[in-house]
């Protein structure tokens, strides 16, 4: 007998994520997290039936709730769960700190000023853009996922729309493609430098004045698109985010946010778990898909329409 959408949809009922409340979580990463037991044992608390959800006994799993909504007991008592994980899209205007806040004496705007989110949660930016880099900010009070999203090992790939002064070659494009030695520093000191890992390009547009291109890296480290590019003799004009993993920015105008759906907080876990699999391959996994070949970029860039204007440990751009 089919399921209709609203039985789908009841707190703490099996599937109930198919149809994704927002900020909803499985019961027993709930409990976890809430320090009732460890993920498998409150699994065994809920197929023993000692788990309830708005007075409703939860015995298959999954089972999802939605921290701060429904309301959860184990053997009759009333359990007080984690604050409600909260993830949010930003398309972040340029001349804004991406961190919680300014240094001390300083008064700049940061991505926390322009997200008012109604739950008051505490969010936090995954990793860092320049204060005049521009697009996809991910923010969230979900630790776990932020340090996996910004984690070299993980292999989360961020991909860029970025506007350089001038003509970039192919023996240039080539040299991005293999990776820039960049300058690595340390307590304030320049103790060497160290490759720069395989990035992927496309040719977007190209003239004498300007070069447009889309670039996309597993690394994030201090403005590492800007210093490639300048290694190269094309210094950035205008630089933009438009992707994490899985996620486009899309339908947010500069300074704009809204809430991922708990189907986009899926993509991201599973972009997350493939980065865990390849990390435990070693370097010598298979990469996915087709390098481009060395040399490509000479070809005509076709009629592709230019996009629109576009640090640290994430500060990538």
């Amino acid at each position: 007998m089919p399921v209709n959408k609203e039985q789908r949809a009841r707190p703490g009922s099996p599937g109930a994520g198919e149809n994704s409340r927002p900020g909803e979580v499985r019961l027993q990463r709930y409990l976890a997290d809430a320090g009732v037991a460890s993920r498998r044992h409150s699994e065994l608390l809920i197929t023993e039936g000692r788990v309830k959800v708005n007075g409703r006994t939860v015995r298959e799993l999954p089972a999802f709730v939605v921290p701060g909504e429904d309301r959860v007991q184990v053997d009759g008592t009333p359990i007080e769960g984690a604050e409600r994980r909260v993830y949010i899209m930003l398309n972040k205007p340029t001349r804004t700190l991406s961190t919680v806040e300014d240094e001390p004496g300083a008064a700049r705007r940061t991505v926390l000023d322009l997200v008012d989110h109604p739950s008051g949660a505490r969010l936090y930016p995954v990793g860092r853009l320049d204060f005049d880099t521009r697009g996809l900010v991910l923010m969230t009070n979900d630790g776990e996922l932020a340090n996996r999203l910004t984690h070299p090992k993980f292999g989360v790939e961020k991909t860029y729309h970025v506007t350089v002064k001038g003509y970039l070659d192919a023996e240039g494009l080539e040299k991005l493609e293999k990776g820039i030695y960049l300058a690595e520093r340390r307590e304030g000191r320049t103790v060497g430098a160290v490759r720069a890992s395989h990035v992927r390009l496309k040719m977007l547009r190209r003239d004498r004045e300007r070069t447009i291109l889309e670039l996309t890296l597993k690394e994030g480290r201090n403005r590492q698109v800007r210093r490639m590019l300048a290694a190269v003799g094309c210094p950035v004009k205008k630089l933009e985010r438009v992707a994490v993993g899985p996620l486009k920015l899309k339908g947010l105008a500069s300074g704009e946010w809204r809430e991922l759906s708990n189907i986009e907080v899926q993509m991201l876990r599973r972009a997350v778990e493939r980065g865990t699999k390849k990390a435990a391959m070693g370097p010598n996994a298979p990469r996915e898909g087709k390098a481009q070949k060395p040399g490509w970029s000479s070809r005509k860039p076709g009629r592709s329409q230019p996009p629109p204007d576009g640090g640290r440990r994430e500060g990538s751009a």
